[in-house]
């Protein structure tokens, strides 16, 4: 019996050899191209904060800009509605004032101009591609929030043609305070707490050609995360930066959120270069892109003249509270909201007892 437990052992072990000899004969080896990891530069929390401050250096600027508005409405069904560019001319300054003009490309016609002095906005609405119906003055609060008035834009909008109602649709949620966050990096906070992590991405280079294997690359991000404490003693996030490692460090990113966490603004830039014609202000990005995914839409501003740009001057407050020059009819957003709240708010008529027998 011994003998033929161990024969049978040795049976099993043999044919797992073969098994394994066979196998290793008839392997066939395949090769599949992976994303080039590319080269990391190293950086401490202390030097990734100092690239911050750098950015904050720029106190206020005046740019003539290109402006790009994409609306993202529909992207949850992978579409997305591009506008054709505009020119635009930004004045902003610290803390949060904005000031900004788009025209027409060539014939320079004012399409809309916008201010915020930090705290309140106003907006006005100079041209809407029809016969001047919905020319508005739109003045509000930064802060406030307006989606309860939505629901009546909605209604409004059955009496509007389709090209009219596309644009408002598109610019509805468009507010000048968006940008100064963009433009304007705010410096780091004592108050707050930072911490430093790295991520590695798969990207894809369309600078570069569909053959190229530089077009699918492994980039690696420092992230820096910018905690608030709140009252509890919680802390939340407020910013995001992203700093691109491959060839130097480099602010690539900004993301801003809200109280409850969410993303606010998703701020990315571009390449960099000069500003102004000294040397004062370089490595500072040609192009932003800001992303609202709450509001739906995104805009891409690139300077016209890097070099033509001005910065470090200082403009009166008034410059940044626009006056309704041209007698537009005045929406007070502010004052709808309050009327639209107590209109909710009222109490609903208890009906008779003979009109509950009717």
């Amino acid at each position: 019996m011994f003998f033929n437990i161990y024969r049978l052992r040795s049976s099993f072990l043999i044919l797992a050899t073969a098994l394994l000899l066979f196998s290793g004969c008839n392997v066939v080896k395949k090769e599949s191209k992976t994303p080039i990891l590319l080269k990391t530069e190293n950086a401490s929390q202390s030097e990734l904060m100092d690239e911050v401050n750098r950015f904050a250096r720029v106190t206020s600027m005046r740019a003539k800009m290109d402006l790009k508005f994409e609306d993202n409405s529909f992207a949850q069904f992978g579409s997305k509605e591009v506008y054709r560019s505009a020119d635009g001319e930004v004045v902003v300054q610290r803390p949060a004032s904005i000031y900004l003009k788009v025209q027409v490309p060539v014939i320079k016609t004012d399409v809309a101009q916008m201010t915020s002095d930090g705290e309140k906005f106003r907006v006005a609405i100079l041209q809407d591609n029809g016969n001047g119906k919905y020319k508005k003055f739109v003045m509000g609060t930064n802060n406030a929030d307006y989606s309860k008035l939505q629901k009546d834009l909605n209604a409004a909008e059955g009496e509007m043609s389709g090209e009219v109602r596309q644009n408002i649709n598109a610019f509805a949620n468009l507010r000048p305070q968006h940008f100064t966050d963009a433009m304007l990096v705010r410096p780091t906070s004592g108050d707050c707490v930072y911490t430093q992590s790295s991520i590695f991405q798969v990207e894809e280079d369309e600078t570069q050609s569909k053959k190229s294997p530089l077009r699918k690359v492994t980039r690696g991000y420092y992230l820096l995360d910018e905690f608030v404490r709140a009252e509890n003693g919680e802390l939340k996030i407020k910013r995001r930066f992203w700093f691109d490692r491959v060839g130097g460090i480099r602010l690539a990113r900004q993301q801003i959120f809200d109280a409850k966490g969410e993303i606010e603004s998703d701020i990315t830039y571009g390449r960099e270069g000069t500003l102004t014609e000294t040397n004062d202000y370089a490595r500072l990005p040609l192009q932003i892109l800001v992303t609202r995914p709450q509001e739906k839409y995104s805009m891409r501003l690139t300077y016209q003249s890097p070099e033509a740009v001005t910065i470090g001057k200082s403009y009166p407050a008034k410059a940044f509270v626009l006056e309704n020059s041209w007698d537009l009819e005045v929406i007070d957003l502010d004052k709808r909201l309050q009327e639209a709240t107590a209109q909710r708010n009222l109490p609903v008529p208890t009906p008779s007892v003979s009109t509950r027998f009717q």
